[in-house]
């Protein structure tokens, strides 16, 4: 691959995959004026959420197995073209479900930059090298949610939500370009997969039954919806718990983010120096202590105050982002044929997961710091459970496997 290719290919991925959080972050700001003009309530407005992700989580499935059969490079040019018109829908939108219809187009294709792009990051480095640069994406990855909201806030400050996703449109077209240009097919035919409805069902049922992918894929999502908690009541956290403004978001998302970078930054130092176990392991035990500090902080203070109720958040987000790189190559390792189709299982389960939090139970615990820090502890302990039921397997895999190569039966 030429090397000014391979040097631009880690912020072209990395700003594929701010499309998720771009999407969501950037018109939390906006709920309350986007409520106003089309007089709906609170709940309809969390719908634009749960759209979204609900949309992003059923295409998820298709967008691995078509890279697999197609190519990496059309598929990402083809989400991206069409992010870039949904977002312009949106910002045309002329009533609420209209609203609606844009954001789920804007689902349907906003998930096509981060799942192929692990996939791309498999094609081309193995081992360490892999979870490094995947490492790297993440740290680049996490200014998205930072600023998103930070961006969302001036824009509404200069005029109306609408210019959010003009936004969003402008940022589709400039990603559309550099992709024309830098992004590499990495995916060769000789190893393309046939895709129709057969090969599709073969493969996730296959990886449905596989003993391991259930145990990592609750891992993963376990983790990240411990803070997507906190992002989908955002709006109420900010404005109603903590008593801030619309152009105050950052007090969330910078802590929150800031954590997400200090553990994707110690992931990439990690790597090729501590096994998978360890590095795991270090970010679960940092994940568990911030979700006591974090209940015990609610429990104490009379009210949710600033730093002292987004300090947990921000110390938690770093075990989060220790974990994620290691867990998903593990994730995809399992599956080296199907790396897209894995990817996009990985995201589908995550998604429609999140899609639920967001849309039904996040409603009914916003209101209450500590009910959110409950939510978050309790996630934390499910990931980590699956974490550790995917060790005993991993472990009682390898035993076996020895056991075969010198001949002594395995054991029943």
């Amino acid at each position: 691959m030429n090397r000014t290719i391979r040097r631009g290919l880690t912020p072209l991925l990395a700003g594929l995959a701010m499309f998720g959080p771009f999407s969501i972050d950037t018109m939390f700001p906006a709920f309350p004026a986007i409520r106003a003009q089309f007089q709906v309530d609170e709940f309809a407005v969390q719908q634009t959420l749960s759209v979204y992700l609900m949309a992003y989580a059923l295409v998820s499935l298709f967008h691995g197995p078509l890279s697999d059969a197609r190519g990496r490079r059309p598929v990402i040019l083809w989400g991206v073209a069409i992010f870039m018109l949904a977002s312009i829908g949106c910002a045309m939108a002329w009533s609420l479900p209209s609203l609606l219809f844009f954001r789920a187009i804007q689902g349907v294709s906003a998930g096509s930059g981060l799942i192929v792009g692990r996939a791309i990051i498999r094609d081309l480095y193995e081992g360490p090298s892999a979870q490094r640069l995947m490492s790297n994406i993440s740290m680049m990855f996490t200014i998205a949610p930072a600023v998103a909201p930070i961006i969302g806030g001036w824009l509404l400050g200069l005029g109306q939500w609408r210019l959010i996703f003009y936004f969003l449109a402008a940022w589709a077209a400039v990603l559309l370009v550099a992709s024309m240009l830098l992004l590499p097919e990495t995916h060769p035919r000789e190893k393309r997969l046939e895709l129709s409805l057969g090969s599709l069902y073969a493969g996730y049922s296959g990886m449905a039954r596989d003993a391991h992918f259930w145990p990592l894929v609750i891992a993963s999502t376990g983790n990240f919806s411990a803070l997507f908690v906190y992002i989908a009541s955002a709006p109420r956290f900010i404005l109603d718990l903590l008593q801030l403004g619309p152009q105050e978001f950052a007090w969330l998302f910078v802590p929150a983010v800031s954590g997400m970078f200090v553990g994707a930054l110690a992931s990439s130092r990690m790597a090729g120096r501590l096994s998978a176990a360890h590095t795991v392991g270090m970010g679960y035990a940092i994940m568990l202590a911030a979700s006591a500090a974090n209940l015990v902080t609610c429990l104490l203070l009379p009210k949710p105050a600033v730093p002292w109720t987004v300090l947990p958040i921000a110390v938690h987000a770093i075990g989060i982002s220790m974990t994620f790189p290691t867990i998903t190559l593990l994730l995809l390792d399992r599956f080296p044929q199907h790396r897209g189709g894995a990817s996009s299982m990985q995201s589908f389960v995550s998604l429609v997961f999140n899609a639920v939090l967001a849309g039904v139970i996040v409603i009914h615990f916003s209101h209450s710091a500590l009910y959110l820090a409950v939510a978050a502890a309790t996630l934390t302990v499910t990931g980590f459970a699956g974490w550790r039921i995917y060790r005993a397997l991993a472990k009682r895999e390898l035993a076996q496997a020895r056991a075969a190569d010198v001949g002594v039966p395995r054991p029943m």
